[in-house]
């Protein structure tokens, strides 16, 4: 089968479209026709190898695999798996490994749900690892409760476009800090407020209850803008300073209330699943930046890193019909 593969770390110019066998399905497995994936950033960091300590134990050699999300269509399914049948359109994402840039993926049933039933698969791949992300943020983590104010660092980005929307659904007064041309995306997607982050710093904003952080530098500054019982959820942080980073945010869960919590994401089928029900209420859709084929999986990495991006770079597997 068709897979974007890379055999050594390096730029996005390492990526290409070559061929390995395709998975098997066994005992409890479901095999996916993939009709896209995303990009996110994670993907980033393994090609560059800024992660190859972490992911030796699971993938050792080259040639490599890159993509974590997906969305596509049943094949078939192993013994002892239900829920899921040939036909279905469904979406998810491997666990803590990468793969899904591929034309077949084999997963287990949790790492899976139905997709919206409204939306073409392509478009649907720019969901489940943000859209996972913001919903573990803004509800489980930060318990963000309407009414409160919810600041959005990196509004326009692909977790950022996705906390926007959720803000608004969950009943928040959203702010959002973006570049200045995205400010008019970013309000239609319903933030209250919008700045632009390279003329507004932290002193200059009002306190908040919720700071969603998707940038990572600044974490200090941030904090002394939350209200009293205020909690910034962070999902990255400055890879330059990531021993000060980490102590941070550890030290702040231990003095004093306004919290700094930092999470990496392992989504399962019950987040896969409402975020289906949230897309197919009408409170979150997908942000497409582009779609591009398999074969430039390269430019599809060099167009997130390059940064400017409105919500998610999508690569079509199967067609941009899917």
């Amino acid at each position: 089968m068709r897979a974007a593969l890379y055999d050594r770390y390096g730029g996005p110019e390492v990526l290409y479209e070559g061929t390995v066998a395709r998975p098997d399905t066994g005992p409890g497995d479901v095999l996916v026709r993939v009709h896209a994936a995303s990009v996110n950033g994670g993907e980033l960091l393994g090609r560059a190898g800024g992660i190859r300590l972490a992911t030796w134990l699971l993938d050792r050699g080259f040639p490599k695999r890159t993509g974590n999300d997906f969305a596509g269509e049943v094949v078939e399914t192993g013994s002892g798996v239900s829920g899921f049948a040939p036909g279905d359109r469904v979406w998810g994402a491997l666990p803590r490994t990468f793969g899904s840039a591929a034309e077949f993926v084999a997963v287990a049933p949790r790492q899976l749900a139905l997709a919206p039933a409204d939306l073409n698969l392509v478009e649907a791949a720019a969901l489940p690892v943000v859209g996972t992300t913001a919903v573990t943020a803004l509800r489980d983590r930060a318990r963000l409760a309407p009414g409160e104010r919810l600041l959005v660092r990196g509004a326009s980005g692909g977790v950022g476009s996705v906390a926007v929307q959720l803000g608004r659904a969950y009943g928040a007064h959203v702010t959002a800090l973006a570049g200045a041309e995205h400010l008019g995306f970013v309000r239609e997607l319903g933030a209250d407020e919008a700045f632009d982050y390279a003329g507004t710093g932290a002193a200059d904003l009002p306190p908040f209850d919720v700071v969603l952080d998707t940038v990572g530098t600044g974490l200090r500054a941030y904090r002394r803008r939350l209200t009293g019982n205020g909690r910034i959820v962070a999902i990255t942080f400055d890879s330059g300073r990531m021993l000060a980073s980490l102590s941070y945010i550890a030290a702040s869960a231990v003095f004093g209330s306004r919290r700094v919590r930092f999470f990496s994401g392992d989504p399962g089928h019950e987040l896969f699943a409402e975020l289906t029900r949230l897309t197919e209420s009408g409170a979150v859709r997908p942000v497409v930046d582009r779609i591009l084929p398999l074969a430039e999986i390269a430019e599809a990495h060099r167009a997130l890193e390059a940064g400017g991006i409105r919500g998610k770079v999508v690569v079509s597997v199967a067609g941009p019909g899917a």
